[in-house]
Formats: C-alpha cells, structure tokens, sequence
C-alpha cells in the first residue's frame, strides 16, 4: 500500500491509514498532543460534527449530530469484516470504558460509521458491536454519504484491496475522535492508544462538560 505525505503540528505521530493490516500516513495534520490534560491529541480547529442523517444498527434514521444525548460522542470508522485493527480499536475502547466509573460512563456514547457499506448491513452491525458493547451504535449510508462525513473529520477512506480469498479490505484511516457537548470534535487518538490512556481521558472529557 503506498504512503502518503503528511504534515504533522507539534510532534504529533501519524495517524494511521490502513487496509487493517499495512500502515501509511494520513494527508491531514489532527493537531497537537496536550502536555498538560490528555494522553490523545487536542485539536487546535476541532471538528464539526456535520448535520446529516444516517441509518444506526436498528435500522433506523439516525441524526448524526442530535441522535445521542449524550455530552459526548466517541467516533470510529470501520468495519465488521476488518481483520485485525478495527476489531483491536473497538475492544480497547470498551475495556477503557468499562473502566470508567458509572457516572462517566453513562455520558459516553461510541459510534462506529462503516467504511463497507455494501456488506455492513444494519443487522450486520449490531450483531458486530454486540460482540464489544451492545451499547455501541453502528452507522451506515451510501459510500459516498460516508465519505463526505469521514472527510469532515480528517478521515480518510482510500479504496479497496483484494484478498487472496476473493474478498476484500477497505484502506481507511485509522483515529478516534472525541466530540464534546457542542458537538465539535477536539480530541483525537491514534493507533496503539493504551487503554488506561482512553480511560483517562474519557473520564477528564466527561468532566470538562460540566
């Protein structure tokens, strides 16, 4: 898979593009690591969450920026047929939370918009995330849909990779991003995130709410 430049502000590492397997470097700069609150990396221009409707893993309409009342969103994308790094990613982020004390955890809410919409039906996606946390949420749309979205918050869906089986695997970049009550994405966190990091800052995310 080949590499792609990138520029990265205040030392921090690249965000990972991968076929769930392959690293390269992302074309977009995230921001700059906290020395002072969090172990991921605080946006110096967060996000904005974009105000579209997607379909979640019920089958049902899902408003991107509203669906979820609480005061923040964690966000990954991927999908069910990955290998090995979204499965890692997504186990992380439930261990972190479930490490969490109870009044964090009920003001956390983890999406997962996948990159394989063709084959991560909304069915498919439940029974995936039930495997991590039922509470997680899986989004679907058109690829172009999903595209527009992830582009919005530095993510990169590149293209496909055939497999030795027939199938195939989807080249997407790799980050998480926390969204605060706003509904603005400041924190980002990369590839090999510790889950005691994820734990830490989730809880000092929650508390920065009010």
């Amino acid at each position: 898979m080949k590499r792609l430049a990138l520029r990265v502000v205040a030392g921090l590492a690249a965000v990972v593009l991968a076929a769930c397997g392959a690293p390269a470097a992302d074309i977009r700069p995230v921001g700059s690591p906290s020395a002072k609150t969090y172990g991921g990396a605080e946006l110096t221009e967060p996000y904005t969450m974009p105000d579209v409707r997607l379909t979640d893993s019920a089958g049902q309409p899902f408003a991107l920026r509203t669906g979820s009342d609480k005061p923040v969103v964690v966000i990954f994308f991927g999908y069910t047929n990955c290998p090995d790094i979204c499965k890692t990613t997504l186990s992380d982020l439930a261990s972190a939370l479930n490490r969490v004390s109870p009044e964090a955890r009920g003001k956390i809410q983890v999406l997962l918009i996948t990159t394989d919409p063709d084959r991560d039906t909304p069915e498919v996606l439940k029974a995936y995330l039930a495997r991590f946390d039922p509470t997680f949420i899986g989004l679907t749309a058109s690829l172009d849909e999903i595209k527009k979205v992830a582009g919005s918050m530095g993510v990169v869906i590149e293209g496909t990779t055939k497999t030795a089986d027939g199938g195939y695997e989807v080249t997407h970049s790799t980050q998480v991003i926390g969204f605060d009550a706003a509904r603005k994405g400041r924190l980002v966190w990369t590839q090999g995130t510790s889950i005691g990091t994820y734990k830490d800052d989730f809880e000092r995310f929650v508390a920065a709410q009010g």
